[in-house]
């Protein structure tokens, strides 16, 4: 049989007033400017993603325009699903928070990628364990459910992230050494039960972005 394998995609830029805070799965906005300059990565993804395949989008709005932006690119207008299961981290009582006064909230020393423990759970919310611990199960589950598939998941840094971890057992400070760009792409495959990392972080080539 054929694996079941899954094209995930990083959502584009958020908002500029976004940036500046712990924003989690809070439903914001993406950049307008930055999706008008971004024309050649859509276009990019769009050729690059399989054309029989199913779709799915998390329920925040940033994924949701992003599978657009990519259909409206070149990509045939498929089926859109949503999927909670790869939302991205919930961040609780960091939520809308600025960086500086997450600061003053650590119980850890922050990760040297991140901005917090890779371990730390804020009140209320997840640690990037839960996130690994949710997202595995669904990984499972869709790979098992739609077997022989292509699946592409347009979804989140953390969700990506933990999805990866799950593949390749890694614990949360490992997956916090991942880099999961904007607009990326990875690349998961499940043969018969066993994970396999085709990808991670691919971006358009230099000269296709310029």
């Amino acid at each position: 049989m054929n694996p079941t394998r899954f094209f995930l995609i990083r959502h584009a830029i958020v908002e500029p007033s976004a940036r500046v805070m712990m924003y989690g799965d809070m439903d914001v906005a993406v950049c307008a400017l930055a999706m008008a300059q971004e024309t050649a990565a859509y276009r990019w993804l769009a050729e690059r993603l399989p054309r029989e395949a199913r779709w799915f989008h998390t329920p925040l709005s940033r994924t949701r325009s992003t599978a657009a932006a990519i259909v409206a690119a070149g990509y045939p207008e498929p089926e859109m699903a949503v999927e909670p299961r790869f939302a991205e981290q919930h961040l609780g009582a960091w939520q809308g928070i600025s960086y500086d006064a997450l600061t003053e909230m650590l119980n850890d020393p922050p990760h040297p990628f991140w901005p917090h423990g890779a371990f730390e759970r804020p009140p209320g919310g997840e640690s990037l364990q839960d996130v690994i611990d949710r997202l595995g199960p669904a990984l499972d589950e869709m790979a098992e459910r739609h077997a022989g598939e292509n699946l592409v998941v347009v979804a989140h840094g953390g969700s990506i992230r933990a999805a990866v971890a799950h593949a390749l057992k890694l614990d949360p400070h490992q997956a916090f050494q991942l880099s999961v760009k904007n607009l990326s792409l990875t690349r998961l495959e499940n043969h018969d039960g066993h994970w396999r990392v085709a990808s991670i972080n691919e971006e358009p080539p230099a000269a296709t972005s310029a």
